[in-house]
């Protein structure tokens, strides 16, 4: 694994386009196996994760070439089923391709999903929604073995607002026969994304945003182009990195509803902000100040993929800010590196109390997890010193170039092999 060096200490200042989403783009990639001709996607971002979903679309039989920002899949020549275990534990949401696979084929065998260890993510949820629909549903030698002769359309109730089980309900319900109501789903803008690609080609889907979507069943179209929506996390933590260091950002390409909630928190720490159309301005001093407790929650709450950074921000903030992490149970495994650097965090349960220190000093750290990695990143930018961030392929599946973007605003960093 490759390691980042971060000289901190220095003013960032300059203008960033925010990349495509990496959680818009995977359930995409997958939802392209459902149509009966050539998928083009725009504006997706060259990552690990990306590249892992790729790999699983070429196992399946299908053809797909990238150019740029562009990805081209042609799912006609799809062959099999199953995708093996290696393939599968590259990324956390490759369960994804779950119920597209077993929308477009009537059977799906999959292995568990590997990904960052951020606590339990049980995928019942999603197997919930997929028997609604008339799947059979095993677990036969460490794969789950999904079959269905003919989806019917059903009432999906989840017990709690998953993404990804809402996804995997849609993918599944656009081949089911007659309607599917999905109750209690997510809202996320991710979901809204999905739905305008499967609407393009053809799908009638309605609510997505909301807690309550309708799918009809139906046949889809031969041919979708569609352009990825901005990674909302990915600007967050920009955002974040230079209200901490100090300086002037110019984030293009976004859609600041959907980053309201850490617009708000970076507002209340002393930033000035401004929104105008696709573009968000932050000024900073870097003489932060805490904040009011902030709980992570389901969108439009604040994201919980977007807590490390804040938190990385607020170590150097005067007084005490309180999180709140109600989403992920080990969301916190970053905290020991942060306090390497000489970060006051302390730690109960669920709750993280963090006392703003007057600097943080350079040190070597190592990534834990995508976020935690990207918040050790953050605080590197603002410590006095150099900074190592170690085990990096974490950062590196959710960040398109953080190197290089970090350095068109003048900041003193370099990867190493």
């Amino acid at each position: 694994m490759g390691k980042l060096k971060i000289n901190g200490g220095k003013r960032l200042e300059g203008t960033l386009a925010v990349q495509g989403a990496k959680n818009s783009v995977l359930p995409i990639l997958s939802a392209s196996i459902l149509i009966a001709g050539e998928s083009i996607l725009k504006n997706c971002p060259d990552l690990k994760d990306v590249d892992a979903a790729m790999a699983i679309l070429r196992h399946l039989g299908c053809q797909v070439t990238r150019s740029g920002k562009d990805i081209y899949i042609d799912a006609r020549t799809l062959t099999t089923s199953q995708i093996p275990d290696q393939l599968m534990r590259e990324m956390r949401s490759s369960v994804i391709f779950l119920g597209a696979i077993l929308g477009r084929t009537g059977e799906a065998v999959l292995s568990m999903p590997g990904g960052c260890e951020l606590g339990p993510r049980p995928i019942d949820l999603h197997l919930k929604a997929l028997r609604a629909l008339g799947a059979t549903i095993e677990e036969r030698g460490g794969n789950i073995v999904c079959r269905a002769e003919k989806l019917r359309g059903a009432a999906i109730n989840l017990d709690s607002p998953s993404v990804g089980a809402t996804e995997n309900a849609m993918l599944a319900a656009v081949c089911a026969t007659g309607e599917t109501v999905i109750t209690n789903a997510a809202r996320e803008p991710e979901i809204v994304d999905l739905q305008n690609f499967l609407v393009k080609a053809g799908a009638e889907i309605t609510g997505a945003g909301t807690s309550t979507i309708t799918v009809s069943g139906g046949p889809l179209g031969v041919q979708v182009t569609h352009k990825i929506l901005p990674d909302r996390i990915v600007a967050a933590t920009y955002l974040s990195a230079v209200a901490c260091a100090g300086g002037r950002l110019e984030l293009t390409d976004i859609v600041p509803d959907h980053i309201e909630t850490a617009l708000n928190c970076l507002r209340n720490a002393g930033c000035q902000i401004q929104v105008v159309g696709d573009r968000v301005q932050l000024s900073s001093d870097g003489e932060l100040r805490a904040i009011s407790p902030v709980v992570t929650r389901p969108y439009p709450g604040f994201p919980t993929d977007a807590q490390p950074c804040l938190v990385a921000a607020l170590t150097v903030a005067q007084g005490t800010s309180v999180f709140i992490e109600t989403i992920f149970r080990n969301r916190y495994r970053y905290v020991d590196e942060l306090r390497r650097m000489g970060a006051d965090i302390k730690l109960e349960g669920r709750a993280a109390m963090v006392t703003g220190v007057k600097r943080l000093t350079g040190t070597s750290v190592a990534a834990t997890d995508l976020r935690g990695g990207a918040a050790l990143v953050v605080a590197g930018l603002a410590a006095d010193g150099e900074t190592t961030v170690g085990e990096i392929d974490h950062i590196e599946r959710g960040y398109d170039d953080l190197t290089g973007a970090l350095r068109r605003l003048g900041a003193d960093i370099s990867r190493l092999a």
